[in-house]
Formats: C-alpha cells, structure tokens, sequence
C-alpha cells in the first residue's frame, strides 16, 4: 500500500502500537521465516448483560465449593467443574452512577454522574489483543446482538461492534467476489483519503480552541483505528480464510433476526465459537443486550425489554419476568460452554484455553445499585483457573444473606461489603493469565488469587 504513509503522524512504529492499542504482525509465513512461531491460544471472551438481574432470586448464598445452584443458574450445573460464580464484586468509580455503566464494565473509568460525555481509558480485552492477536487475522472481534462494543482503544475510544451476523459471517469466513487486486486498489484508495484527512487536520488543529481540539483528537483517534484495520487488511490479503464444511457454512451463515431470540442467540455464540476454533482471533468481546430498549425474548412470552422489567417498583409479577430472562440468559451462556467444551484440540477442549467472563454492570436495575455485580467466569482450566466453587467477598463480612429482606439486600447490591473487592482485581488478574506484562489495571489491589492454582 504505497499510498498509506504512516509517517505522516510524525511519532514512532512504536508510540504508534501503543496508541492504537493493537497488534499487527502476521502469523509464521515462508516469506517471515524470521519470525516466532505462533503461541500456544490462551483465548478471552467477554459477555454483557444490561441492568443487571433479579438480584432477589440470582444470589447464591453458600460460599465455596458445596454451594448450590438456585434455579436461575440451574443450566450451569453441568458445567460445574468449569464454572466459578462470583459475588461482591464494584468498580469504585461506578458507584452511583448508572449511566455508562456498561462503558466501563471493562475498563473500570470514572463515569460522570450525569451521563454526560467522558473519555474512557482503555478495555482489558484491547491489551490482551496487543499480546495474544499477533499470529491472527484479527487482534480482536467485537460484536454486539444487541446494543455497541465493549471495546475501547488506548486512546479511550470505543471500538466499533458488527451487529449483523450475515456480516460476521462473512468478515471470518465469506468468500471475497472481487480479485485480490481489486481488493488492494480499494485499500490503496481509503489509505489515500486517510493521508488527506491527517494533512487537513494538521492544518486546522492550530486555528482550534481547547475543546475543539480535543474533539479533533478524538476524530483523528477513530481515523488511525481504521488505518490500522485498513494496512492489517491489507497484509493477510494473501492469507485465505478458513475453509468450513457445506454444513458448518449453511448453520452459520443463515438470515435471522430478533423475532427468533433464542436461535438468533445462538447463531451469534455458534459464530464466536468457530471463529475461535478457527484461530481467527483470540479475543471476543459481545454485549448481548442494549441497556436501553433491548432484550425483549418474545420465545417465551416476554415483550418487555430488560430496562423495563429492572424498574419493577417490587412487583411480583415484573420481578417473576426479570427472573424468567435471567435464566434465559444463563441458559443460553450453558449453550455457548457446551459449544466450546465439545471442540478437542490436541488433549483439551476449546474451554479449556477459553477464559469467559460473563455479566454486568449493575447489579439491579430498579434503584441502579452496582455492588454485587452479577458475574460468572469459566473455562480456562488451561490457563491455571481451579473452578467449581463460589468466590463470594460479602459473607465473611455479613456471615449470611437474607433476600426475604429485600431492602437489606438491595442495600449490599447499592454500597460494596468489601471496598477491596473490585472487579478490576479481576480483570487484571484475567490479563495475567494471558500473558499481558500488567501489575495494576486500572484501580485493582491485587489478583484474585482464589481463582488461580
């Protein structure tokens, strides 16, 4: 790509990576025989729900490894030796404010308290793909069922999400109808138009005032995310796409959409499981539902979307839905474990080399409290996870729960039990076991060494 001139930026190959917060070496090719081979796959997804859950019927209130399965978590019972339910987990910034909560699910960033803008810092899931997408075609993949990305670069900017399966699909597996040539002149030409932008910018950015340029910043911050995307395109357009069967190819590239919850669930989670089968990517991230008006699941009788159902006011009948789509959710998570468990490479499954973190950013939504958030991590017993048991940082601290009290426990879901307890203890801890260099992210105090052999 002659045209695409990365030094216009005037900073170095390596501010550059930093900035962009992504990788981009290819995989062991005959022409790189310089290169290391690729690593062995540690994987990472990551799932969001919105508004939380029914968090009256959802807490388990035993601790360790005896702890039972309440009926909304009854389809993870199989999995139980690769599942590990949490509770007491914050993000202390977050505490409060019930806006942009699902934002900073993976990053932990202070949020305004009106929902106003801000600049997030960047997402877990982002510094893993600097370390674990350098041998794949994409650093990272993110999607979204319903809603936007979970993804935010270095620079703090969010990530787009494809929402269309058919294009997913078709991204990791579709065949190109133009010529590889083609393909490059069209690159060529977006790499042209990108050099326009950052000459004009250069010029308009001294005529601009502070808030001005922040947002020219920002702008310039999403232009070198597609540059980046555009010369990573550009450099695997030699490398074919992974070949599926007749039958695999059919499944996955079937037209649904929203008024089949269930299957169109399913499609998307049968999409993440080939793609990393296939080693396309090692990293995942998809937010299932929209905070604002999604999940709705008309299979089994619920026309109310999730944000609805959160702001019950006690309600036994809003509340007995909210539970009805909890366990829905879980159930379709049991779906994707088993996708992933029944995959053997060498002499473990695909879970096993797949850490997945599912849950949300708010704990309930009926008085936006976000202590206790609702979280699941499984697989990866590869990696060095010890499952089948439940991590909980509240009982040592209130020897017991009492859900007949709900607004006593509604109260350990709106002020965390145990300031220490931070779920970015977790993600830091989720990025060591993936082999990103970090001591800290964000406000973590340590990694969760409960979860780790």
């Amino acid at each position: 790509m002659p045209n695409l001139n990365l030094n216009k930026w005037q900073i170095s190959r390596r501010q550059m990576l930093r900035g962009l917060g992504a990788c981009i070496s290819l995989p062991l090719l005959d022409c790189m025989a310089s290169l290391p081979a690729p690593s062995r796959p540690k994987r990472s997804v990551f799932l969001y729900i919105p508004n939380g859950v029914n968090t009256l019927t959802w807490q388990l209130d035993k601790a360790g490894t005896d702890f039972k399965f309440n009926e909304t978590m009854a389809a993870l019972e199989r999995h139980r030796a690769d599942v590990t339910p949490i509770s007491g987990l914050h993000h202390p910034m977050v505490l409060g404010k019930h806006h942009n909560c699902d934002k900073v699910w993976l990053t932990g960033a202070d949020v305004p308290g009106d929902g106003g803008a801000f600049r997030n810092s960047v997402s877990a899931d982002q510094l893993m793909a600097e370390v674990q997408g350098a041998s794949t075609r994409f650093s990272s993949l993110e999607m979204a069922i319903e809603g936007h990305s979970l993804a935010w670069s270095r620079d703090g900017i969010q990530l787009p999400a494809e929402r269309n399966s058919q294009a997913i699909f078709n991204l990791l597996f579709g065949v190109e109808k133009d010529s590889k040539e083609t393909i490059r002149r069209r690159l060529t030409r977006r790499g042209s138009i990108l050099d326009l932008v950052a000459d004009d910018a250069k010029r308009v950015n001294k005529k601009l005032g502070t808030e001005d340029r922040n947002k020219l910043d920002e702008y310039l911050t999403a232009v070198r995310q597609v540059e980046e995307r555009t010369k990573r395109a550009d450099e695997w357009l030699n490398v074919p796409k992974p070949a599926l069967s007749q039958t695999d190819a059919a499944r996955l590239s079937r037209k649904l959409d929203m008024s089949v919850v269930t299957e169109y669930h399913r499609l998307f989670y049968d999409l993440m499981v080939m793609a990393l089968r296939t080693d396309s990517t090692r990293v995942l991230t998809c937010m299932i539902c929209s905070e604002s008006n999604g999940g709705a699941i008309p299979d089994i009788g619920i026309s109310q979307t999730r944000h609805g159902l959160s702001h019950h006011n006690g309600d036994p009948e809003q509340l007995r839905r909210l539970t009805q789509t909890d366990t829905f959710l879980i159930e379709q998570l049991a779906y994707f474990l088993d996708q992933l468990k029944a995959h053997q490479e060498d002499e473990r499954s695909l879970l096993d080399s797949t850490q997945v973190l599912w849950g949300s950013g708010m704990a309930y939504g009926h008085s936006h409290g976000n202590a206790n958030l609702p979280t699941i991590l499984a697989g990866g017993r590869g990696l060095g996870y010890m499952h089948g048991q439940h991590v909980d940082f509240n009982l040592p601290k209130i020897g017991q729960y009492n859900v007949a009290d709900a607004i006593g426990h509604y109260k350990i879901c709106s002020r965390p039990v145990d300031s220490d307890a931070r779920l970015s203890n977790l993600l830091l801890t989720m990025l060591q076991r993936v082999d990103v260099k970090a001591e800290t992210f964000q406000d973590s105090v340590r990694q969760l060494g409960e979860l780790v052999s």
